[in-house]
């Protein structure tokens, strides 16, 4: 019960920290879909290449988020931005390259090769082979990736509330800190919540997105 009473006593406030929260991860998961999108694209061209990368983006994820922040602090104090927005966004951005890359590499390099025959034989280009045709059948595991990266770092913003980024990772510091249960609960409670409504809303977005042709695919 008191817990009930200390959320709708500290709503407005709730509110603020959740866009908080949400400022950091679109901010950050919009930069690496700016970015995971065409590393994906560009190293289906070379499997070495492919290897390496995502190599590399598997060592970032097995870094823990905490340990992170602390590398990122000394780096970032250079230009004043030590701490606080930054570094979260950063951080975020990082994480995100994973799931989102290794997603666009496996849903263009899973393109049935009749389709690229096939508009090869129409006269397409290689840009508007990959515009027109492959690009459109790999939204949906594109999407996958962008819902995973969502996901997993709703929990990790949480954590940049120890350097100072803000967001319901706060609540959960402070109930720590404080031996609050009201403050803890919630915010581990507003995380869930946060995260479960992202996954559906990205999976209504996935399905909007999809090619009405891979709808009737599946749907057989």
């Amino acid at each position: 019960m008191d817990i009930v009473q200390f959320f709708f006593h500290n709503l407005d406030h709730i509110g603020f920290l959740t866009l908080q929260h949400l400022s950091i991860v679109v901010v950050a998961v919009g930069l690496a879909i700016l970015t995971g999108v065409p590393i994906g694209i560009a190293i289906t061209q070379s499997r070495a290449v492919a290897d390496k990368v995502l190599y590399v983006a598997s060592m970032i994820m097995t870094i823990p988020s905490i340990a992170l922040f602390g590398i990122m602090i000394p780096i970032l104090s250079t230009v004043g931005e030590g701490i606080g927005y930054l570094p979260a966004v950063i951080a975020v951005l990082l994480y995100s390259q994973l799931p989102i890359i290794r997603n666009t590499y496996t849903a263009i390099t899973n393109v049935d090769p009749a389709l690229r025959e096939a508009a090869v034989g129409m006269g397409m280009t290689a840009w508007q082979r990959l515009r027109r045709v492959e690009i459109p059948i790999a939204v949906p595991v594109i999407m996958a990736g962008v819902r995973t990266a969502v996901v997993l770092n709703i929990g990790v913003t949480a954590i940049a509330a120890y350097i100072g980024a803000g967001g319901l990772g706060e609540l959960i510091s402070r109930g720590i800190s404080q031996t609050d249960p009201r403050q803890l609960v919630t915010g581990a409670v507003a995380v869930s919540v946060l995260a479960i409504i992202a996954d559906y809303a990205l999976l209504w977005l996935q399905k909007r997105l999809t090619p009405r042709g891979l709808h009737v695919r599946e749907g057989t």
